[in-house]
């Protein structure tokens, strides 16, 4: 069958190569280029026509072969009927534009990657704007951060909701020049690595819990069958090389990856800056400012520690999380789902897992996530704590296929922990076995069902 899957997408590529030329510039471009204005102003008058037949046509075959439904169109189908601008970031890698290619596939596509694209931009906004009046999918943005003021005053002018699909990776330039530029204007989306329910929808997907947590879940890894160190490997000296060189003035790299590397190995740990800045050979500000940038490209995130004052959220020690376990992996040395399911580190990589599969509920949903985790000098410890609004559902999280029996006395103790002002929903003990079950104050949840439950209200 994975044979046979194969075989038909690559005779779809084929396909999809045969009918290139009879696509229209502006409703699809292929990333391979091979579409030139120049090869479509020698058509005749018929071809030029039959080219619009035929666009919708080629847009499936490729979407098919290269696309797999992500939670997150949805979203995005409905904000695009709601603002001028769409703003859809995340970490290098995650399908951005993919996406947007799919979901809106007539609109023309411009990579500001590109240099003649980018200068373009640069050097006469307003006729590069001028050139799409219906809009047009912007990708990597963050490389034209003065465009952003033109399309300001343009869509002031022309305020259709859905008109401009901007993409962007690097999330410190393009969300601060967003912010300055778009407010008001544009709705901001997060597509983050793949959720464990879309991971399912590719043929190939993990089948049991180590290898999901070992291969992680950047699409390419699950689209073209790349063993998971390899990519994972070459995405590290890639982000390396590139996003940090131009947000830090960096000039020993191998510094910042002995940084990555202690820092996957607190993955699920309260964070203590000094002490990883210690271990690191770096001072405690430089630790900050390595962490912020590996924030502010989704790579990892603080879980704030929780209080009755909100205020103290923000003082109290957070737990560090890395959004993807597969990155962990790679960082950590592990080579291979077996020798993870042996890992000293198999528990806190398997509570980041959960903790960042709930943050991507939220996400796709395009909703800002309000996680926490509890930790008290005396009552329980929770490993995650989702508001939601009218209560608080304590999590906890377990990689064995056994649950003990006092793995629910904390979340038992919740309520009284958080007291009377903070009403307290069942709690969810996700774990690594395959049963799930109904207790009396919490569900236990095998780690293949936790898409499904509920985490919103």
């Amino acid at each position: 069958m994975v044979g046979f899957v194969r075989f038909a997408r690559s005779r779809a590529r084929f396909r999809f190569r045969a009918r290139v030329l009879p696509v229209p510039v502006h409703s699809f471009a292929p990333p391979s280029e091979a579409l030139r204005a120049d090869s479509l102003s020698s058509l005749d008058a018929s071809t030029k026509f039959g080219r619009v037949l035929f666009a919708p046509i080629v847009s499936l075959t490729y979407n098919w072969c290269m696309f797999v439904r992500r939670n997150l169109a949805s979203v995005l189908t409905r904000v695009s009927r709601q603002y001028p601008v769409v703003t859809v970031t995340g970490p290098r890698q995650s399908g951005k534009t993919t996406l947007c290619r799919h979901v809106f596939p007539r609109k023309p596509y411009i990579n500001l990657e590109r240099i003649d694209d980018r200068g373009y931009a640069g050097s006469d906004p307003r006729g590069f704007l001028a050139d799409h009046p219906d809009g047009a999918v912007l990708d990597e943005v963050q490389h034209a951060p003065d465009l952003l003021s033109y399309l300001q005053a343009e869509v002031d002018e022309d305020p259709r909701p859905g008109r401009w699909i901007l993409t962007g990776s690097e999330h410190f330039g393009l969300s601060g020049t967003v912010a300055q530029t778009l407010a008001g204007r544009t709705a901001v989306l997060h597509l983050l690595p793949l959720a464990i329910d879309e991971l399912g929808r590719f043929a190939d997907a993990p089948g049991d819990l180590f290898e999901t947590l070992f291969s992680g879940g950047f699409p390419r890894i699950h689209d073209q069958a790349i063993p998971p160190g390899r990519w994972i490997g070459d995405y590290v000296q890639t982000y390396l090389q590139r996003d940090v060189r131009r947000l830090l003035a960096i000039g020993d790299l191998e510094a910042l990856h002995t940084f990555m590397r202690l820092l996957a190995g607190r993955t699920a740990q309260e964070l203590n800056l000094s002490g990883l800045g210690a271990d690191a050979g770096v001072s405690h500000n430089t630790a900050r400012s390595w962490l912020s940038v590996l924030e502010a490209s989704f790579l990892v995130f603080r879980l704030p520690a929780w209080s009755r004052n909100p205020r103290k959220r923000l003082v109290k020690t957070p737990k560090i999380h890395w959004m993807d376990t597969g990155l962990v992996c790679y960082l950590l040395g592990i080579r291979s789902p077996a020798e993870l399911k042996t890992h000293p580190l198999r528990g806190p990589i398997f509570e980041s897992w959960v903790a960042a599969e709930v943050y991507k509920a939220h996400a796709n949903r395009g909703l800002a996530p309000a996680l926490s985790h509890l930790r008290q000098p005396r009552g329980p410890e929770v490993d995650l704590l989702v508001d939601r609004g009218a209560d608080v559902r304590g999590v906890e999280c377990k990689s064995g296929a056994t649950v003990a029996s006092d793995a629910l006395n904390a979340l038992e103790g919740l309520a009284a922990a958080l007291g009377p002002a903070h009403p307290v929903g069942r709690g969810v003990l996700v774990y690594g076995g395959s049963s799930r079950q109904r207790r009396t104050h919490a569900d236990i949840v095998p780690w293949n069902a936790l898409a499904a439950v509920d985490w919103f209200g």
